[in-house]
């Protein structure tokens, strides 16, 4: 069933009218954690907008995982948008980091409304405003930052996504997503746990106090 609140606030601004076809052509699906979406190379049949939950979207190279940004609740998926214009193909990975609820419209409805409803692109020109400035700060870290910072940013962010403090993250699923490898970042996060950034324990990594996790 379409959360209707959902549908008014991310579209409200385009008439009943587009309401109306919302609710008719779009598909919601609950999703559980660690589901792939959609993987490289694949037909993309759909464009999701995010009700609840998260999704990570990436890339692989030499096995090891790019992030390229984070898609939250009221968000969508921009790399996916774009790809109907050029081949229908997939650049990308997208992988569920908690339990989601997606909005999914067909690919040919969002054509025609491109078309009927122009003024649907303003959705999306918000959507490249975030993720432009998401890929940005990706590149800066990984450009300039030291590993540790990386890290700690990381964690930092997996704690606002989730709202889960400490949080339980193994080595080798951080080594992945910032595409080093488990031993490097055991040294790190050992290495920054001395130096009182961060607490370890069976119930996962904790944040010092006098650190700000909100602002990541």
């Amino acid at each position: 069933m379409i959360d209707h609140q959902f549908i008014n606030n991310k579209f409200g601004f385009l008439g009943k009218d587009f309401i109306n076809e919302v609710h008719q052509y779009g598909i919601t699906d609950k999703i559980k954690a660690k589901t792939e979406l959609i993987s490289e190379g694949e037909k993309i049949k759909f464009i999701p907008f995010m009700i609840t939950g998260s999704v990570k979207v990436y890339c692989l190279n030499d096995g090891r995982e790019l992030i390229y940004y984070y898609v939250r609740p009221n968000e969508s998926c921009v790399m996916t948008f774009s790809s109907i214009f050029s081949n229908y193909i997939s650049k990308i990975y997208a992988i569920t980091e908690e339990d989601s609820e997606v909005l999914l419209i067909p690919v040919s409805v969002m054509h025609d409304w491109l078309i009927r409803f122009p003024g649907i692109n303003r959705v999306f020109y918000q959507e490249y405003d975030k993720r432009f400035i998401d890929v940005m700060n990706m590149v800066n870290e990984a450009v300039f930052h030291r590993l540790d910072k990386r890290v700690l940013s990381y964690i930092k962010q997996q704690i606002t996504l989730t709202g889960n403090h400490p949080i339980k993250l193994t080595h080798r699923e951080i080594a992945s997503n910032l595409g080093t490898s488990r031993e490097v970042v055991s040294r790190v996060l050992k290495k920054i746990e001395n130096e009182g950034e961060i607490y370890q324990s069976k119930e996962g990594i904790r944040i010092a106090i006098n650190e700000n996790v909100s602002q990541v």
